[in-house]
């Protein structure tokens, strides 16, 4: 099938980077500056360094969440692009730019690949752009996934991605900052279904293990979800079974919904990103998995 391109899509490119003033609140601790913080990058400020450190203070190793969720996205992109042969993906959530971004992992095997990053952060905005702003295959955009039609509608206004086509829907570390009451399974429900057959889903999501079976685990998890509500107002620890849901009746690629240390790793040796494996420690506090829409 020929790749689907907007016929004025240099301009809607050029329209997407005309620059703006964020509207950045320092004093208050923001999702993706304390990721960056975890994943040893430079855009954060002191009230995400305090958010970072208290959580770490309360239960040793939350930077390997982070680097684990990292190297689980990077892989999953992999597989995505260079297995099943999909060029457009949707990343909602995204964060701050690092090393081995979605685009740069999937341009390895697909250099003509589609990316729209998707954030609510204006220092995620500014700095994206900055980074992209010689890249016609890439942009970000300023949404909210709590507003899953704006979010949808906006992607294919950049004219990079079409929705009639099989497409990488991509929310790495992104559902658990939803509270119930915002309805993450309605949300999920929303997109899957504005998706084409062929289409896939990335999730990862912290997870409560079963009490019964990892008591220890299970009491990291209550720890960790109390020290991020308390700073952060938001990360929620859910049941695999809850997290499962969030596909829908999509087929789970083998090996299904995994703590992220056993989806596919790569052997420490590899020459590739995402080579990365979680301490035991708190491997079993976050999963993630890929669903295929039939």
């Amino acid at each position: 099938m020929p790749r689907f391109e907007s016929p004025d899509f240099m301009k809607r490119a050029g329209d997407a980077y005309n620059p703006v003033a964020p509207d950045i609140k320092t004093e208050q601790a923001s999702i993706a500056r304390v990721y960056s913080y975890y994943l040893g990058g430079k855009d954060h400020f002191e009230a995400d360094r305090d958010m970072a450190n208290y959580a770490e203070s309360v239960v040793p190793g939350v930077t390997d969440l982070a680097m684990g969720n990292r190297a689980f996205v990077q892989r999953a992109t992999r597989y995505l692009a260079s297995e099943r042969g999909l060029d457009q993906f949707l990343d909602i959530g995204s964060g701050l730019p690092t090393d081995g971004n979605v685009h740069e992992v999937a341009h390895e095997s697909k250099p003509d690949a589609h990316v729209v990053y998707v954030d609510n952060d204006p220092i995620v905005l500014a700095h994206a752009r900055a980074l992209l702003a010689d890249n016609h295959t890439t942009l970000v955009v300023r949404k909210d996934l709590t507003r899953p039609e704006e979010v949808l509608a906006e992607a294919e206004r950049t004219g990079l991605i079409d929705l009639r086509r099989p497409l990488a829907l991509m929310l790495g570390g992104i559902l658990h900052h939803l509270g119930d009451e915002q309805d993450p399974g309605g949300i999920a429900r929303q997109l899957r279904e504005a998706l084409a057959p062929g289409s896939c889903l990335v999730i990862s999501h912290f997870c409560e293990p079963d009490p019964a079976q990892l008591p220890t685990d299970s009491d990291r998890a209550r720890r960790l979800q109390d020290a991020f509500l308390e700073r952060l107002k938001t990360g929620m620890w859910r049941t695999t079974e809850q997290v499962r849901s969030y596909f829908g009746d999509w087929r789970l690629v083998e090996p299904g919904l995994v703590t992220l240390n056993r989806w596919r790793p790569l052997p420490p040796d590899a020459k590739s990103i995402g080579t990365y494996t979680m301490p035991p420690r708190n491997e079993n506090l976050i999963v993630g998995g890929i669903a295929v829409k039939p």
